[in-house]
Order: structure tokens, then sequence, then C-alpha cells
């Protein structure tokens, strides 16, 4: 695997940069954020209205997939149909109930679900996607106690050669983009070859090369201990109801109380980011796209992750256990879990896993994922130079947090924005 050595620590700040900077939000975007100001000699106090990973970060899949980081807005979500949308068991689902905020939020997304909006959105991601793998590699080497795994065998399983076009064409277009990527294509039998959990069902797939993934739970745990180690203050079960811009500072607000002043503060609640960052001259739209996992016992761990790009289902090693993920439900981030989708997940993998006991769940869960209509996360500035948006990455925040955490913290501790994070101005 291939090592960065992290250059030398860069300087304190310079005087007119802020010295203490509030991070609202401990998901692995806030706290990548939170980690890199501290390598720029930032004071960070980090809030969070429930707990460390307790967003979309703890059960999702744990792919470090930058060679994946698409825009999710795409042709092939419009297939799709109204008839799929409202069906509880469709990959991806909308309730009948929609209210006008979500309307809002699909006529955009529709929007942008076209090839030459999709090619321009993926070309926005290359340059940050570049900087995905690296940027774990220096919390590795800055202190951060959990490993990113090497991805042995990375397979996307069809049942159909037919099927598999989609992928490749995908691989294409994100070639033409500018971004690399390598792969073989296999048979079926080529593919249980590799790997022996996929059932005789399988006849065709992708095997992808280079990626890595995690335990995301345990990383952003373990990115948190190390944020206290060098003197940053954790706040769980902490809401922040308010963000006031005033003279001497920027005052953030818990529950009813009177606040505490920073020089700067940085939004990253995730799904909710709208609530504090409108204000700010922020109207992106962010919309829960809700996923569900959940932890199966399996005959034979696989060497890496394995994806039914058809059925959209991801599966992940985590253990002695696999994790199944999947679904893109778009709902109120606070709704509860809904039964139906894990069912309808469990289904879908069935006749593709072998010696998998998809009816001995545990941990089952659901996480809100913040979209944006363009498929295009939300980072910089907002309206006030002192209030920056870290948000919107979709269903890549795990493997764009630390690059995004990184960009971020070079723009607020010296006042000018990284070409790679041009195309995400948060109040395009």
């Amino acid at each position: 695997m291939k090592r960065f050595r992290m250059a030398a620590r860069p300087p304190s700040p310079a005087p007119s940069a802020p010295s203490r900077v509030a991070v609202v939000g401990a998901g692995m975007v806030g706290l990548s954020t939170a980690w890199f100001l501290q390598e720029r000699g930032v004071d960070v106090t980090v809030y969070d209205r429930e707990g460390v990973a307790a967003g979309s970060s703890w059960g999702n899949a744990g792919w470090l997939t930058p060679g994946l980081a698409t825009p999710l807005p795409e042709p092939a979500v419009l297939t799709y149909g109204v008839r799929a949308v409202l069906s509880p068991s469709s990959p991806v689902y909308v309730p009948p109930s929609a209210d006008p905020k979500l309307l809002r939020f699909l006529a955009g997304f529709a929007r942008n679900s076209t090839a030459s909006q999709w090619l321009r959105s993926m070309r926005a991601l290359v340059p940050i996607n570049s900087l995905a793998l690296p940027s774990f590699d220096i919390l590795a080497e800055g202190g951060v106690e959990a490993r990113t795994l090497e991805a042995k065998s990375f397979i996307a399983a069809y049942r159909t050669t037919a099927e598999r076009k989609v992928l490749l064409e995908e691989l294409e277009q994100i070639h033409s983009a500018g971004q690399t990527m390598e792969f073989d294509v296999l048979d079926g039998n080529e593919a249980r070859g590799v790997e022996p959990s996929l059932s005789d069902e399988i006849g065709a797939a992708i095997r992808l090369h280079g990626q890595r993934y995690i335990d995301p739970g345990h990383y952003v745990h373990a990115l948190a201990d190390a944020v206290r180690t060098r003197g940053g203050v954790i706040h769980e079960g902490a809401e922040v109801t308010e963000v006031r811009d005033e003279a001497a500072g920027v005052t953030v607000v818990v529950g009813g109380g009177d606040g505490e002043r920073f020089d700067a503060v940085v939004l990253g609640t995730g799904a909710w980011l709208g609530r504090l960052a409108r204000k700010f001259g922020v109207r992106s739209l962010v919309q829960a796209g809700r996923g569900y996992s959940f932890s199966v016992p399996v005959e034979h761990v696989p060497s890496g992750p394995v994806y039914f790009p058809a059925q959209r289902v991801a599966c992940t090693p985590l253990g002695d256990r696999l994790r199944v993920a999947g679904m893109m439900e778009f709902r109120r981030p606070e709704a509860p879990l809904d039964a139906r989708r894990v069912h309808a997940i469990a289904e879908a993998a069935r006749p593709l896993l072998r010696g998998a006991d998809l009816d001995a769940r545990q941990d089952e869960w659901v996480g809100s994922r913040p979209c944006t209509t363009d498929g295009l996360p939300l980072i910089g500035a907002t309206r006030s130079p002192r209030v920056f948006a870290a948000g919107g990455h979709g269903m890549w925040g795990i493997t764009l947090g630390p690059a995004t955490g990184r960009l971020l913290a070079e723009t607020i501790v010296t006042g000018e924005r990284p070409a790679q994070l041009s195309p995400f101005d948060p109040l395009r």
C-alpha cells in the first residue's frame, strides 16, 4: 500500500487567523475538520446534538472508494419511474405524502439527472477525490489509531452481462471526466473463484482495484479520541440551536443558554445543515437520503466489499460478520426506522449471497445521508466570512470527509480557498 509522508507541521496561524473555532457536528466531516484545524494550531470545540458518529457515520458501508465517488443525480435514477419509487421495496423510495420541501428537492434532483450535468459534476469531484486516500494517510501518520483496510477484492456482481453494462459505461464516463479506475471484467465462475460468498445466481462481475474500507463507527470514534488527545473539547448531547455572527465573534448557543463565543464556526450537521446555515445565505436544499444497514453471520467472510449494483445493496466485512446496507429513502431525518426497508434489503441480497444467514440480523440501523440537488457538497465560507459550511456529501461523506476537513481547515486559517473547493461554494 502506498504511504504518504506527512509534511512538517504548519506554523501557528497568523494573528489575523481564527484561534478558536467551533465545529457543529461530530461525524466524519466535522471531526476531520476539527483535526486538520488542530494541525494548523487552532483550538477547537465540537458540539453534537447526540454524540460521536451518531448520524450517518456509524452504520454505513464504510467504503473508501474515491474511484466510485460520483454525483448521485444520474440519468438511471429517472428510469425508476413514479410507481417504482413509491414502492417500499424499491431501492429508491419516496413516501406518497411528500411535503412541499421534498417535492422541490426532487424536482431539482430530476433537473440535474442528465448525462451532461452528471459529467460536469463528475469533473468537479475529480480533484477532491484524488485527495481522499492521501488524507486518510495523513490522519494515520498524525496519530489517529484506526486502520484503513485494503480491499483485497472489491467485487461488483450481477446476474447477467447485460446488467453489468451499466457500470462499465459509467466507468468509461468516469475515465472521460479525468478520473482513473483499474478493474477486471469477470464471468460468474471467475467471480466466485475470487469471492466464494457469491451465489450461483451471479453470472458477471467487475473487480475494482485500489480501493479501501473501514469500520466507520470505530474509525470516527478513534478520530474523536485523537481530537481530544490534542486538546479539543467535544460536547455530546449538545444541540446547537442558534449561531450569531456578532461584532466581537461568532456566538454558538446550545439549548436556551447564553452561548459561547468563537472566532469562527463550522457547520457540519449533515442532513440538518440547512437549519443553521440558511440564515447565512445557504439556500441549497439538503435532503435526508436515508440508508439502512444490518449485520449478519456468513460462512465465508469476504476479503473486501461486495456490491450488487442492480439491487443497490452494499456488503462490507466487519470482523466475523457482514454488514449489508442499501436504500435511498427520501424522508425526514428524524423519522423512525422502517422495518420494511430492512426486509427489502435482505430479500434483495438473499439469492445473491452464499452462506449468509439474512434472518440472523443484528445492529439494524438507519442514518440520513445529506443529499443536494446537484450531487455536489457544500464546503466553504457562507455569507459570513466567519461561518463555514461542510456538508451535502450524499453517499460520500466517509470517503471525502478527511479531504474536506483538510481543505476547509486551509481555507479557514489562510483565508484562501483551494482550487479543489471552487465547485462546492455553499452560496451557489
